[in-house]
């Protein structure tokens, strides 16, 4: 399928089932102010007679453009890029025996979603095929709360550890002094920070750039726990394997198609969706038992490492389908929050050290971003349920709570503790506090995986794996930043270092 030159030609509202609410926010009658005084004259500022200066009385002038100026929010840090959809997920097996959260209680049951494309490290105005992870954030309305599931395309990640990632993004992103994306930047991170060998791997390898949003896997990355009713704790990995098939771009076809339609993904999701031809997903997951944890083979709270699936196989548990496109981008898509920290009864965090910094960091940003309010924005607010806090004002905030009480405990109805934890505790660690290493497993290495993956692929994945790294490595200026590059993947697989050494010392002459 080509997506090179393609334009919207399906007529806005084509879709079946479409919500077609724009008629119904928007009532005949006089145009008015914001406080609803009609307007006489749209068309021409107040002036001091014909020719003269424009009036300070001219209110609507003022607030038109005070309007205008405040009308967009800071773009996200990272994943401003984006483009999202509602859907639908069904449960299609009983995982009882793992989870005692609702939403998955019943084969059949569904729970309306919400689901947000991403690229990383680019601008908002960026182009959307480009070599870089796409963001996964899935929002699940559950009745009891909301849940956020906020992964890559990819299973692991550059890092393993939050304190690492302010430094690491700043070398993707424009460089202080350059305003650009230096190769310096991003390799000497890379070179000094080998845990990101394995991601790296994936990001130069054929999956590095979709063909579109559709065509693509997700992944909840992290390890999550899953608790039952009797108690029993598992973690859990998630995977999202598209039904479309997987579908990429070589480098070339992306320099071509970024610069005919930077709009590309965004515009083939919406597309799909209008004329009804709804992007699905398999949900699997993978489920390791608690008391596996400590004696596994590596460290499995390690963001940079699979689980190999002949250890866990994957266990298909759903279908989640998107039917629905969002009718304000501003309100939908730039104004929907995703929160790691966003559990249910039955599903709770894990000792994942990326993980644990997400929780803070997310919830942090958004609350900078969109406000202190932002859980009630329409696209955020729960929608099979309500939230009872006692929260008040603040920007945004709607007066919904009245005269009511803002306190707990109280004698006047408000809302009470459930006494409940969402999640177990988790056992088997040591009393002390300090920065500590991750415990060491046995095959806790940051080069082993990254091997697995390069001997599984072919021989022309391979080559073009090779070519997309070395094309990149020799951009960087010093020697050492580039030897010390190709020796990370030399220690991952003895071929893999030797054919890079040489495509990169060919390119730099």
């Amino acid at each position: 399928m080509s997506i090179v030159g393609s334009s919207s030609t399906v007529a806005r509202g084509a879709g079946p089932d479409r919500n077609d609410t724009q008629e119904a926010h928007v009532t005949q009658g006089p145009l008015t102010t914001e406080a609803g005084a009609p307007v006489a004259d749209n068309q021409n500022s107040e002036t001091a007679g014909v020719g003269g200066p424009v009036l300070v009385q001219d209110q609507l002038l003022l607030e038109k453009l005070a309007h205008f100026n405040r009308e967009r929010i800071p773009e996200r840090v990272v994943h401003a890029r984006g483009a999202a959809a509602y859907g639908t997920f069904t449960l299609t097996r009983d995982v009882s025996r793992w989870t005692r959260a609702k939403f998955l209680s019943e084969v059949g049951k569904q729970t309306e979603t919400f689901l947000r494309f991403s690229t990383v490290a680019g601008n908002l105005g960026s182009a959307d095929a480009v070599r870089d992870p796409r963001g996964f954030a899935l929002k699940f309305y559950t009745e009891e709360g909301n849940y956020d599931l906020v992964g890559n395309n990819t299973p692991v990640f550059f890092i393993k550890d939050a304190i690492k990632f302010p430094d690491f993004i700043h070398t993707q992103k424009r460089d202080p002094y350059t305003g650009s994306q230096e190769a310096d930047n991003v390799w000497d991170f890379w070179g000094l920070s080998p845990e990101s060998t394995h991601q790296v791997t994936w990001l130069f390898g054929d999956r590095g750039i979709p063909a579109s949003y559709r065509h693509l896997n997700g992944y909840g990355s992290h390890t999550y726990q899953w608790n039952n009713e009797a108690g029993e704790v598992f973690w859990v990995k998630y995977h999202f394997k598209t039904d479309q098939g997987i579908k990429n771009l070589t480098t070339e076809e992306a320099v071509r198609l970024s610069g005919v339609d930077p709009d590309s993904h965004q515009r083939d999701l919406r597309e799909a969706i209008e004329r009804g031809d709804f992007p699905s997903w398999t949900v699997q997951i993978q489920v390791m038992p608690a008391d596996e944890a400590a004696h596994y083979r590596f460290n499995p709270f390690d963001l940079t490492k699979v689980w190999p699936h002949e250890d866990y196989p994957p266990v298909e548990i759903g279908r989640l389908e998107l039917n629905r496109n969002p009718e304000n981008v501003f309100a939908e898509v730039e104004q929907s929050i995703f929160s790691p920290a966003h559990f249910v009864p039955g599903i709770g965090p894990s000792p994942d050290k990326m993980l644990q910094g997400r929780l803070f960091a997310y919830g942090d940003a958004h609350r900078y971003r969109v406000g202190v309010n932002a859980d009630q924005l329409p696209v955020n607010r729960p929608r099979a349920t309500e939230a009872r806090t006692h929260a008040r004002d603040g920007a945004l905030y709607d007066g919904r709570h009245g005269g009511a009480k803002n306190y707990e405990p109280n004698s006047f109805g408000g809302p009470f503790q459930t006494d409940r934890p969402l999640w177990r505790p988790t056992a088997g660690f040591a009393a002390g506090t300090g920065t500590h290493e991750a415990p060491v497993h046995a095959e806790d290495d940051d080069f082993v995986q990254a091997g697995d993956l390069y001997r599984l692929m072919s021989e022309d994945e391979r080559s073009r794996l090779v070519e997309n790294l070395a094309g990149f490595i020799a951009k960087v200026s010093r020697d050492e930043i580039a030897e010390r590059a190709i020796h990370n993947f030399r220690r991952a697989d003895g071929d893999f270092g030797k054919r890079l050494e040489a495509a990169v010392q060919a390119l730099r002459g």
